[in-house]
């Protein structure tokens, strides 16, 4: 056993069918659009109506959502500085599988730290990777609280006692007050077209 018990006897498996052979398959470019906001900042409504349009444009996408993942795979994480850095780890990983799938992959996740933000870049690579900051306000998300999480008394929140690290050079940056959620989408529906 290796270093933290892992195998060192595992290696990487090929298999006869390469990422170009499956975005021909699916006609578009695998890709991860990173999704990253407060809670309430309106990240999974606009990433709900982007899947909706390329759906129905005919594209093969997918949505992984923040607290849907945390009903299965990162069921068992809390929200530590550590447990949260793993679910980005984890959603990471599973983001840049279904890219190399050739899947247009939709990432809507809070993702306090650029840290980790950097590694879901790096897991994708560089130019299949769109980052979205949906840049509302902590005011605003609190209004709009549509969970109820802002009434809670909840340990390490983020933005209340929990910090969030604004991204300093994301792809798209949205406006969630002055624009409906169909005109968020179609932001960024325009930049996965315009790579694809």
């Amino acid at each position: 056993m290796g270093e933290g018990g892992r195998n060192e006897n595992i290696i990487w498996q090929n298999g006869k069918v390469s990422y170009e052979d499956r975005c021909a398959v699916l006609k578009q470019r695998g890709l991860v659009v990173w999704f990253t906001g407060l809670s309430g900042s309106g990240k999974s409504t606009v990433a709900a109506e982007l899947e909706k349009m390329l759906n129905e444009a005919g594209k093969a996408a997918y949505l992984l959502d923040g607290d849907n993942i945390r009903c299965g795979i990162n069921s068992d994480l809390g929200f530590s500085d550590e447990d949260r850095n793993e679910n980005i780890r984890r959603i990471s990983e599973i983001a840049a599988l279904f890219q190399d799938a050739g899947m247009i992959t939709l990432v809507s996740f809070i993702s306090p730290f650029r840290k980790m933000r950097q590694f879901a870049r790096e897991k994708a690579g560089e130019g299949n990777f769109i980052e979205v900051y949906v840049n509302t306000d902590f005011e605003t998300c609190m209004k709009r609280d549509p969970k109820g999480l802002y009434k809670k008394k909840i340990d390490h929140f983020t933005g209340k006692d929990s910090s969030y690290e604004k991204p300093s050079n994301p792809e798209i940056i949205l406006d969630t007050v002055g624009h409906t959620p169909y005109e968020c989408a179609k932001q960024v529906y325009d930049e996965i077209c315009r790579r694809n």
